[in-house]
């Protein structure tokens, strides 16, 4: 009987070992933003130039309006919205400025494999762009602690 307790005790603490690495792999640590009142993330799976023109505009007006330091902003890129990440995209430079002011652009890594599969070419994304493993993982984890979701 204290065999059996003993093997299942150690079945399940495998399993929970197992499962950590996987969770955690495709996720990437919260900005460091101590004085944030405000944690945003906004969705970005659609190629429409508007569409991108939109996030851009809403970051940097979040930015005017609550100074850089008192928001995260966090513009997580899946589908056809990783197409503002690529280098060639006439808007790489509005996307590098709000970088530099804190902002943070996530792009999918499946989208950016499924585009390699599709094309047999990987896409080239800015190096300053943040890959994470799952776009909307990423959007979940975000909306899990704390942050707010909005889908311009």
């Amino acid at each position: 009987m204290t065999h059996a307790r003993t093997f299942r005790a150690m079945l399940m603490a495998a399993f929970a070992f197992a499962a950590i690495p996987l969770a955690s792999a495709q996720l990437v640590p919260l900005q460091d933003k101590p004085f944030a009142e405000h944690k945003i993330v906004l969705q970005l799976s659609d190629g429409d130039v508007k569409k991108q023109a939109l996030v851009l505009s809403v970051a940097n007006n979040l930015l005017k309006f609550y100074d850089p330091d008192k928001v995260a902003i966090e513009v997580v890129a899946f589908g056809p919205g990783i197409d503002l990440l690529l280098t060639g995209n006439d808007r790489r430079k509005q996307v590098e400025s709000l970088i530099a002011q804190g902002v943070r652009f996530d792009i999918c890594l499946n989208t950016v494999d499924t585009v390699e599969r599709d094309t047999g070419k990987r896409p080239d994304f800015i190096p300053s762009a943040t890959p994470v493993q799952v776009g909307v993982g990423q959007i979940l984890f975000l909306t899990e602690n704390g942050y707010t979701l909005v889908k311009p």
